[in-house]
């Protein structure tokens, strides 16, 4: 296997998860992914939307290698009487996953303030026994407090918070034993896989077997990373998070190559060159469908009218869309055969 710098790897998915990026606001997470690639030497392009693309060399057939930097997150939805916060969110977080967790609510203006995500009551001890056990729901029982003395709607608006700002979870990064726990290893995680797979191309001089592009999207969680790409692209690879559950076969420790998800099966000719590539380098793998919320973004080039062939690889992951976790192996391991793929 391709050694893996798995230094640099946490490195870079530590430096990823300090910028907040609730899908819709990209801006701090693209210029940290220009800066990332600026320093390994590659070219790169923004595209229109909010997403950058680099150019990682090679000839023919063009090849693009998505990760996406958004996350999922909260929106403001309405300031409250008392002034707390109603709020919706933003791609597939659930109540019942976030709840007590602390956040970051950006102004438009470039303010920052933090708070919490409780529920209404938000004390077990005061609560009557039908609210109590009540399901958390953000248009009932959930809402943002925040950090600051407010009483009142007025006393939100004079710290510069409005209906349409952005709220961020903290991520809340540890390690342990070899596993990783954090918000956003979807995607972020694999971003950083991407990355250290670039870094190993650029210090070893490496030309890919084929024209390849590293896309880093921004709008993945919401449905539409990916739907546009640079011309004559034939194929796209999306790396992202194999979820674990009692009928999949995905490992924390392995790479999972995707067979279908909730909207499509991936490409059988494409799903089998990776498995080959798998064998041939010898890296851990098992093939896994993901069903019935589950979708990447090559699934978005798909539906935007590309004429590609798409696949998915990504590390086992426990929790997604909530505090997640996998490990050290399963990255190891994408990264792995994402080189055995990308230069057989």
């Amino acid at each position: 296997m391709y050694d893996f710098n798995e230094k640099y790897c946490i490195d870079v998915f530590k430096r990823l998860l300090e910028a907040d990026s609730t899908t819709g606001q990209y801006e701090e997470v693209e210029e940290l992914a220009a800066k990332i690639t600026g320093e390994l030497g590659f070219p790169k392009a923004r595209t229109h939307k909010g997403g950058l693309i680099a150019d990682l060399g090679g000839e023919g057939d063009p090849i693009v290698v998505t990760a996406h930097l958004d996350d999922i997150g909260l929106m403001v939805r309405h300031i409250n009487a008392d002034g707390t916060l109603n709020v919706c969110p933003v791609g597939g977080l659930y109540p019942f996953y976030c709840v007590t967790e602390n956040v970051r609510v950006h102004t438009a203006d470039g303010r920052i303030h933090t708070g919490s995500i409780c529920r209404i009551p938000n004390s077990v001890h005061v609560t009557e026994e039908e609210l109590r056990l009540a399901a958390p729901d953000f248009r009932k029982n959930v809402c943002v407090i925040l950090d600051s003395d407010v009483k009142s709607a007025a006393d939100v608006r004079a710290l510069g918070i409005e209906t349409g700002d952005y709220i961020a979870l903290y991520p809340r990064f540890e390690t342990a034993n070899g596993y990783l726990k954090s918000r956003f290893i979807d995607d972020k995680a694999c971003a950083a896989v991407l990355f250290t797979a670039m870094k190993y191309i650029k210090d070893n001089g490496i030309k890919p077997n084929r024209k390849v592009y590293a896309y880093f999207a921004a709008y993945e969680e919401i449905g539409h990373g990916t739907s546009f790409l640079p011309e004559g692209v034939k194929d796209v690879l999306a790396i992202d998070i194999a979820p674990l559950g009692p009928d999949q076969n995905s490992d924390e420790r392995k790479v999972s190559i995707f067979a279908k998800d909730s909207r499509f099966p991936y490409h059988r000719g494409l799903l089998n060159e990776l498995r080959a590539a798998a064998e041939a380098s010898g890296v851990d793998y098992v093939v896994d469908v993901f069903t019935p919320h589950y979708g990447s973004d090559g699934d978005t080039s798909i539906v935007a009218g590309y004429d590609i062939r798409h696949g998915a690889i990504g590390p086992g992951t426990l929790n997604s869309h909530g505090y997640e976790r996998t490990h050290i192996d399963g990255l190891k391991n994408t990264y792995g055969l994402l080189l055995a793929y990308l230069l057989k």
